[in-house]
């Protein structure tokens, strides 16, 4: 029989080292041509695919064929494996695969390209020295705001004469091109999920616009992008345009340093500005014989510290020009005292047990205790400081007084206090205690923990009235309370009713499940932050527990909401995900203390902030804790007309590392402006904008509800087709829908957001799941969340021969290229992988042949297969290994440039096995008709006549 699975738990891919890699792993795909797999090898495989095919019937037809998936026309998928099959064709169909061709051709963006399994980039996205290569069509406005003459010498077309300049008033004239903009029609060029994968469009800034020559002199986009990577000159150019001029912010791509290191500056030697206390960084101009600095937000003149081009240490001076803060846009400073209200405080991490019949049953209490007991050496303890207590939760409270190692023979005493409206603390030197001179005592505690309530009948929960408590015993020192509940709170301080009613989902009054139902969870939250106290929930529950509610307490400080619906340790593969999730979120590095806020040139102001924090003044965000996995949008407004041709924002987190160390991240990002309506939607980022909008489309749902919000969405889209239909468009576009190359992913991606489970129209979704589902849409981090608006699909049964195989130079493995959401490109003899980055769906179709069971699940037929929650038998076969090696590579986040403790569950479901799980699944197929929501097409269709009818 098949030996143990490999699964949840396992060690992934680590990957290489961030600093070295593209937040984009698949971009390798089309930029380079991987190394063939060895000869045998590849003839082994495609013998194995002749067996799987066994009888497709066309060479080419398979999901992996050509671009955009199936072909389109030509023989109907009716064929069945069995019929005769010619000697190319492997398991689908699909002819001996060639690796992806390296480079692109040279037709624009979004062209069919006939052959190529990816789409190639439009000239929008190239980089500045490739402008205008051969094949490119013309833009769709040969001018360009501030483009110098130098232009001709830029392959244009014979003859283009340069245009003319625009009235401007930039310090100096631009040097070089902006992005171009490559119209496409969205009808007669079908969207291709791969485009999604694409950089944002360059960033063109003037020659030597920086005051050294270091490629990390602007930030990359993994930390900081923008929705425009040309930004517009005045606010009424900005409005004209009709988009959104916002940053996305994630300041850490990594759970730990080590996988992400960032230069830091050790010398305590810290310039800013005077006046608007911007950090000196690359786009800063000296004056004075290097004496002093001309700051690049405000134009004041700053002296340079005597102490900047000396070090202390080594007593001799240093080369200015090697100091990493003028080199890196992204730079971390260790702060000096004035940096400080206080000594830099311990890590304290306070842990809430719900110890009701309910956790106790669901082995909840037990899988808890255990992962804490299995991670104490992965709490970061660096300085031997951290601390830990526990309280434990059912009707009544119930302290953990843990003594410390030196005291011989003494045991950990356990207080019970059933006064809640005004809990006392018992000892309270004794509850919060050093994890490293307890260590032996916390260890038996947790080992005795689950025995101590294993007959706890008790269903109370008073969990609010436990916050209380535990806020009271850390808010002298700060730090995270951690919430393990599988309880409504029904008694006690906020104290919460069961209020879902089936009847009103798919209403207009299912709105007022997703509000709050106490206003204790708010006004308490922000008293937490306050006191530098930090909340995480993780919320398991079979019955309704008010996400809504609870989800206030981690959105005010800074903390995660997480939701694991149903579950029961009973299952492997519940009590994996969760110890697996549990033990990376206590390994996880956070910051202390910390606030976020960005500065930028003068002109432009931060106006709107959306994410998980405290807004403590107009431009201040503070984070009790700050997390390593989310990510933060600030919308930025034009007050001024910009009069530098480069505008410069620079963000700033100052916070202290687990390690008591005072730091400060600074990350700078610089962009060009324009006084030209189509260099900025040329430069405008489709991801970044997509992330925008799912912050917006959030915070409406709670506040005007769910069908303002999905209103929303579609009259922004049709809003920015009309205006680009009118003023780039020349206000005609005949049959089709003219829309910018880089901006094609777009409308998909909004239909995605309409469909996602945050936000659909449905009856069928609990409030539970949609309130945990608004709780990702506003915290992801933008590779996750494009993932979870926009699915991936796999097609496995005909993948390509390198796929599933690490490669010889990156060591990294080959995903099959994805294929767009749509049922129409499932064959009935397939297996594929769909995977939202929450959750896998491995679909096998129910004309699946028993040579594919048999190497893939160890069985012979279908009905032997056991379909939902589960995991990929390891068996000894190449297929087996290479389709467990894909399932693990789309669960890889590092390989994406973010930190997650996510790791999802895997689905296994027949096309005519279970009818819920497939709905369930055909739900991530948002290109399909499903529930109450549109296909791609209806869709395209509808934003077509609304365009045309203006």
């Amino acid at each position: 029989m098949s030996a143990p699975g490999e699964g949840y738990g396992q060690p992934q891919d680590q990957g290489q080292p961030y600093g070295q890699q593209s937040p984009y792993p698949d971009q390798q795909a089309y930029d380079a041509q991987p190394s063939p797999p060895p000869q045998v090898q590849a003839h082994h495989d495609k013998k194995k695919k002749r067996a799987y095919a066994a009888g497709a019937f066309d060479v080419g037809s398979g999901a992996n064929a050509g671009v955009g998936g199936q072909a389109q026309g030509g023989a109907p998928f009716g064929a069945q494996y069995g019929a005769p099959q010619p000697p190319a064709a492997e398991y689908g169909g699909y002819p001996a695969q060639q690796a992806p061709q390296p480079g692109y051709p040279s037709q624009p963006y979004g062209a069919p390209q006939p052959g190529v399994p990816s789409p190639a980039p439009g000239p929008g996205y190239q980089a500045p020295d490739a402008y205008g290569y051969p094949g490119s069509p013309a833009p769709l406005t040969p001018g360009l705001g501030g483009v110098t003459a130098g232009m001709g010498a830029m392959n244009l077309g014979p003859g283009q004469a340069p245009p003319p300049q625009q009235p401007q008033q930039p310090q100096q004239a631009r040097v070089g091109p902006l992005n171009q903009l490559y119209p496409t029609d969205l009808l007669n060029q079908p969207f291709n999920v791969s485009e999604l994968d694409l950089p944002p469009p360059p960033i063109m800034l003037p020659p030597n616009s920086s005051v050294t020559p270091s490629p990390d002199a602007n930030c990359p986009p993994k930390y900081v992008r923008s929705t425009l990577n040309a930004v517009p000159t005045s606010h009424s150019l900005l409005k004209k345009s009709k988009l959104p001029f916002a940053l996305v912010i994630q300041p850490y791509a990594a759970l730990h340093d080590l996988d992400d290191p960032v230069p830091i500056v050790q010398d305590q030697v810290i310039s800013r500005c005077r006046r608007c206390r911007s950090y000196i960084n690359p786009y800063v101009t000296f004056l004075d014989h290097g004496h002093r600095w001309r700051c690049n937000m405000c134009n004041l003149t700053n002296d340079v510290p005597q102490a900047f081009d000396w070090d202390a240490a080594a007593q001799k001076s240093v080369d200015r020009w090697q100091r990493h803060e003028l080199n890196h846009a992204v730079v971390e400073f260790v702060a000096p005292q004035e940096y400080m209200v206080r000594p830099p405080q311990p890590l304290v991490y306070l842990f809430l047990f719900d110890v009701s019949y309910a956790a106790v049953s669901t082995g909840l209490l037990a899988t808890s205790a255990r992962t804490i007991l299995d991670s104490l050496n992965r709490i970061p303890n660096a300085d031997r400081r951290t601390r830990v207590g526990f309280i434990a939760v059912d009707s009544s409270l119930h302290y953990f007084a843990i003594p410390k190692d030196e005291e011989e023979n003494a045991e950990t005493t356990m207080l019970v206090v059933s006064d809640l409206d005004e809990p006392f603390l018992p000892v309270p030197q004794e509850l919060l205690v050093p994890l490293t001179e307890s260590r032996q005592s916390i260890e038996n505690f947790l080992t005795k923990l689950p025995e101590m309530f294993v007959n706890n009948q008790n269903s109370g929960s008073c969990m609010g009235s436990a916050l209380r408590a535990g806020h009271k015993l850390i808010s002298p020192l700060g730090g995270k309370i951690c919430v393990l509940s599988a309880s409504l709170p029904n008694m006690g301080y906020g104290k919460l009713d069961m209020r879902e009613d089936k009847k009103l989902l798919g209403t207009s009054k299912e709105s007022g499940l997703l509000q709050t139902a106490n206003s204790f969870y708010k006004s308490f939250a922000v008293e937490c932050s306050k006191n530098q106290v930090s909340i995480d929930m993780f919320l398991f529950s079979s019955q309704y527990q008010d996400v809504a509610s609870l989800s206030n307490l981690p959105r005010y400080t800074g903390g995660q909401t997480w939701f694991y619906p149903g579950w029961n340790a009973g299952r492997p593969e519940d009590a994996i995900k969760f110890a697996s999730e549990f033990s990376d979120y206590l390994s996880s590095e956070i910051g202390l203390e910390a606030v976020l806020r960005v500065r930028a040139t003068t002109g432009l102001r931060m106006s709107t902030f959306y994410g998980n924090f405290f807004n403590r003044s107009s431009d201040l965000c503070a984070f009790p804790a700050f997390p390593r996995d989310q990510c933060y949008v600030v919308e930025v407004a034009i007050d001024e007309n910009l009069q530098k041709n480069i505008v410069c924002m620079q963000t700033a987190v100052l916070h202290t590392t687990c390690n008591g160390e005072r730091r400060i991240r600074v990350m700078t990002l610089a962009l060009p402006t324009t006084t030209n309506l189509a260099d900025v939607y040329a430069s405008a980022d489709q991801c970044a904008i997509a992330t925008y909008f799912s912050h917006k489309a959030v915070e409406r749902a709670l506040s005007n509800g769910l069908e303002s919000a999905r209103d929303s969405l579609q009259s922004k889209i049709t809003e920015l087709l009309q205006t680009f239909k009118k003023e780039l468009a020349g206000g005609s576009m005949g049959h089709g829908l003219q829309f910018p190359s880089n901006l094609r992913g777009l409308p998909v991606l909004f239909l995605g957001l309409i469909k996602n489970v945050g936000l659909r129209k449905s009856a069928q979704i609990p409030s539970d799941l949609r309130s945990a589902g608004l709780c990702q849409l506003s915290t992801l981090p933008l590779p996750l969340l494009m993932q979870y608006i926009y699915p991936r699909l796999y097609s496995l049964h005909d993948m390509p021969d390198n796929a599933g195989i690490p490669d010889s130079e990156t060591s990294q493995i080959a995903l099959p290229l994805p294929v767009n959401l749509s049922s129409e490109k499932l064959v009935s003899y397939g297996l594929y992988l769909i995977d939202d980055g929450q959750t896998q769906f491995l679909w096998v179709g129910r004309d699946a042949v028993p040579q594919l069971l048999a190497d893939v699940f160890g069985v012979s037929d279908r009905a032997q297969l056991r379909v939902g929650k589960g995991s990929v038998p390891e068996l000894d076969n190449d297929f087996n290994e290479r389709v467990r090696a894909v399932i693990q590579k789309s669960r890889d986040h590092k390989s994406k440039g973010v930190g997650s403790i996510i790791l999802p569950h895997l689905y296994i479901v027949r096309e005519d096995g279970e009818p819920s799980l497939k709905l369930w699944a055909q739900t991530l197929l948002v290109e399909d008709r499903a529930d109450q929501g549109m296909s791609f097409q209806q869709w395209m269709g509808s934003l077509r006549e609304k365009v045309s009818s203006r």
